[in-house]
């Protein structure tokens, strides 16, 4: 099994199209390329000993000082890049104090809600960046002289929604209930509490930490999918990203078999964003439905879409057969569970 596995890590920048280098991973989608942030919001240290509470709060801080960090950076608008590691930082608090809530005692003021409300906003607004600059970079360069002055009200249309979106996130991002929710959190860092469980040693609970995320994801509907537009592969995707971001936490516990699984869940997200990314701006573009949308031909644009469809379509069927095959599934399972029973040797 390492053997397949590995294999299909080395054909990742080989299979990997060019996207723009503004995002992580030499290009992003709205949703999921997260890689730049890995390291310095997603690997930390791990202590040998270390209890499953206390690794949850060291996660805590670590997104939380980053989003303090990042906040005058996104509010300047200079770059799109501190928006997108931001909005990677909600994500993986988010996360973590989902995943980790049965060993964490938290006030009630600390709710995902509040969380959710300023992520949507930066969700909007990095979509309209990956849309425009997928349009600037990588596609209008590629048609002809005529379709590129055809785009130039779409452009300027994805412009205008963007800098209305944008109004939106800065609202949030200096509204009194996010910045008293990290007040809040600042507030439990300096005085952690933990429940039982969030006492006992964190090694000996790696299969419970990563059971909701793992929990019937090999049955979800997307595997079976057999049109790139299906919606369950949208649904896969966040469940994927799901996977991937209880795991990462655990990584060093684990060791190169766990690094592995995680490279390829990166991966598989990876082809499904691409494959979301071109549905959504081909809609954005063609659908007809779309309020004040214009009436153009781009047959050069929809021929670029369809061909960088088909592309990722393919990388994507050719990981899914090995994520899904019964080896796979197995190796994963029997990691961290041997991980699990070193802490018990």
């Amino acid at each position: 099994m390492k053997s397949v596995m590995d294999a299909e890590i080395n054909t990742m920048k080989t299979n990997r199209t060019d996207r723009p280098t503004t995002d992580d991973e030499s290009g992003s989608s709205p949703d999921e390329r997260d890689n730049t942030a890995d390291a310095d919001g997603a690997a930390v240290e791990v202590q040998p000993l270390s209890s499953s509470g206390a690794h949850a709060a060291l996660l805590i801080q670590r997104q939380t000082r980053r989003l303090g960090k990042l906040q005058p950076d996104v509010l300047a608008d200079h770059d799109p890049e501190p928006l997108h590691q931001l909005r990677v930082s909600l994500r993986r608090l988010r996360t973590v104090l989902q995943q980790f809530a049965p060993a964490l005692v938290l006030p009630d003021t600390i709710s995902d809600r509040r969380i959710a409300k300023v992520a949507r906003h930066t969700g909007l607004t990095r979509d309209l960046d990956v849309l425009q600059q997928r349009l600037h970079g990588s596609l209008m360069p590629l048609l002809p002289a005529a379709e590129q002055k055809a785009l130039r009200p779409v452009l300027k249309r994805l412009k205008r929604e963007r800098r209305q979106a944008f109004e939106g996130l800065e609202e949030a991002l200096r509204s009194g209930p996010y910045l008293k929710l990290l007040a809040r959190l600042h507030h439990w860092q300096a005085q952690p509490r933990f429940t039982p469980l969030g006492e006992q040693p964190l090694r000996s609970w790696l299969l419970e930490w990563q059971a909701a995320a793992s929990a019937s994801l090999f049955l979800h509907g997307g595997w079976f999918a057999t049109d790139p537009h299906e919606p369950a592969l949208h649904e896969l995707r966040k469940r994927l990203k799901a996977l991937r971001y209880t795991l990462e936490p655990l990584e060093e516990l684990v060791g190169p078999s766990l690094s592995r699984w995680i490279a390829l869940l990166r991966q598989a997200q990876d082809h499904l964003g691409e494959l979301h990314d071109l549905q959504v701006l081909s809609e954005g573009l063609f659908d007809p439905q779309r309020p004040g949308q214009p009436e153009i031909s781009l047959p050069g644009l929809e021929a670029e879409i369809a061909k960088e469809q088909a592309q990722q379509w393919r990388n994507w069927r050719e990981l899914a057969d090995t994520l899904h095959g019964a080896a796979a599934r197995q190796e994963l399972q029997a990691t961290l569970l041997d991980a699990s029973r070193q802490s018990a040797a």
